[in-house]
């Protein structure tokens, strides 16, 4: 099978689809309640996520042809190097550009947890096949 057909786009998808539904609750209340201060914050904590969540994709995309124990010590090695990768661009954003910390990790943990849970069942849906 060619490199080109093994690309699954599904936890691409519904990535797009979790960020579409966050922004369309969310808009609102942000717009109408937060400080410009608290929405930066909220901003960053969700581009922080996805661009962890994409990371991820990108290990699980490059790891599918190895065996089912280097797939699984990549892919969960690779969950907690972004986890600590993760923590130290949030003590970077709080400390060194003074983001709201509070809506910069509120915002980061609720789509973290969100996105690992796409990830997860993505992993367990290409373990399966």
């Amino acid at each position: 099978m060619s490199a080109a057909a093994k690309v699954d786009l599904a936890l691409l998808k519904q990535i797009a689809i979790v960020l579409l539904v966050a922004g369309g609750l969310g808009y609102y209340p942000v717009k109408e309640y937060a400080t410009g201060q608290i929405a930066e914050g909220i901003v960053a904590g969700v581009v922080l996520s996805v661009v962890n969540v994409l990371l991820g994709y990108g290990v699980i995309q490059s790891s599918l042809n190895r065996s089912y124990t280097a797939f699984m010590q990549i892919v969960l090695g690779g969950i907690v190097v972004r986890l600590f990768v993760m923590v130290g661009l949030l003590l970077t954003a709080v400390a060194l550009f003074k983001f709201h910390a509070v809506s910069l990790i509120s915002s980061l943990f609720v789509m973290y947890m969100v996105f690992l849970t796409l990830e997860v069942l993505y992993i367990h849906k290409k373990i399966q096949h």
